[in-house]
């Protein structure tokens, strides 16, 4: 069994999958408006939907002869909250650390 935060990320890997979730960001979308942008098949945005759905990141609702599709933002908050554990950190400075290894380098060599 994979932790939910898996599909998360692995749904998010995916940079026709983030430009949908940016789209839907703005309103819910007709599959058929969700795949006019992408010089891809229906079908294939149709799985993209999918693995979405599967992650909990859209909801798809059929209204009539049309489904539509939803940004279901709190499925990120699990996400969010993990990679703000990260920022604890203070930022690394690459060159005092660079600075740092050479002295350290210069001191073993003398």
């Amino acid at each position: 069994m994979t932790h939910p935060l898996d599909s998360v990320f692995s749904a998010l890997a995916d940079p026709t999958r983030r430009a949908i979730l940016a789209m839907l960001l703005e309103d819910d979308m007709a599959v058929t408006d969700v795949a006019e942008p992408f010089a891809m098949s229906l079908a294939a945005i149709s799985k993209h939907l999918g693995v979405l759905a599967d992650a909990g990141l859209i909801t798809r609702e059929r209204r009539g002869r049309v489904i539509w599709c939803r940004l279901e933002p709190d499925a990120m908050r699990a996400a969010s909250v993990w990679m703000q554990g990260f920022g604890q950190f203070e930022p690394l400075d690459l060159d005092a650390f660079e600075r740092f290894l050479e002295r350290e380098l210069d001191a073993e060599i003398e």
